[in-house]
């Protein structure tokens, strides 16, 4: 049940770091991602430093949010030390605060000590795959950095999620989580905060689906909801096509989730996300 110590004050502004978010429309948090195992884009953003081109068409397309992330965390895939991820991520982040002074930047990250040293060069936000499950410290270290903070449902790690998806009621399984992670947040003091219900997370592709339809649930703690959707498995295996082959399905699918309530669309595509939106909102006029 849901806690009401759970329930946030609405808020559709949110102070990131000093950087102003205001999800009074949707936003998108585009994706950056710098491993070499990705399932869509694995590789290509470190080679000859692409991904100052990526980070670019990223921003020209819409983002408002840069998502960058140094761990692969698709189905299968191993934990790795903070120290090898930030190994990879340091360069990359440096180079891209320089860049692009305006946009507030994201690290997917579940460790606490990347969440420090990212906190140290300037980052305003932490995504974390593991809602806190895999590094206890880390609601410590966001809400002594005044970090904003996604938190995402998982069901169990990377690599044995999709072995032992979720069982029971799934939504109230999600709720659950959210109502206890939420508590310990709010005993660290972070204040800003976002909900990712964890598409293809530990949960099967009919799963996936159910929490889409169903996501107007989440809203009831009174906290914006991101949707990370972008070329996932549920897509492509649905269409029996690749993960480049995707970005039309996510676009429809996006469209959904900004039906049932969305407020961030995390996307490898922004453009395509960008008029989504705009199409949308006119929508959303009548």
């Amino acid at each position: 049940m849901l806690g009401k110590s759970t329930a946030f004050s609405v808020n559709q502004v949110f102070n990131c770091r000093g950087k102003r978010l205001d999800i009074n429309s949707p936003k998108i948090m585009g994706i950056l991602n710098l491993t070499d195992d990705s399932f869509f884009d694995g590789g290509i953003n470190l080679k000859d430093d692409y991904f100052l081109i990526k980070a670019e068409e990223l921003v020209k397309g819409g983002a408002v949010i840069l998502d960058i992330g140094a761990v692969s965390t698709k189905p299968e895939s191993k934990l790795i030390s903070h120290k090898e991820e930030w190994d990879i991520l340091k360069r990359p982040l440096k180079m891209l605060k320089k860049q692009y002074p305006e946009i507030i930047f994201s690290v997917d990250t579940y460790n606490s000590s990347t969440a420090q040293k990212a906190a140290d060069v300037g980052v305003e936000m932490i995504n974390d795959i593991s809602g806190g499950t895999i590094d206890n410290k880390m609601f410590e270290v966001v809400g002594e950095n005044k970090l904003a903070y996604v938190l995402m449902h998982i069901n169990g790690i990377p690599e044995n999620m999709q072995q032992n998806p979720v069982q029971g009621n799934l939504s109230d399984t999600l709720l659950a989580f959210f109502d206890k992670q939420l508590k310990l947040l709010k005993d660290n003091n972070v204040e800003n905060i976002l909900l990712d219900p964890g598409f293809g997370f530990g949960k099967t592709l009919d799963q996936n689906y159910q929490l889409l339809k169903g996501l107007e649930k989440f809203k009831c703690f009174n906290l914006p909801l991101l949707v990370g959707i972008s070329r996932k498995s549920m897509i492509f295996k649905q269409l029996n096509i690749s993960p480049q082959e995707a970005l039309n399905g996510t676009s429809v699918l996006n469209t959904v989730a900004l039906l049932n309530g969305a407020s961030i669309l995390r996307v490898h595509d922004s453009k395509e996300a960008n008029e989504t939106i705009k199409l949308f909102l006119k929508y959303k006029q009548f």
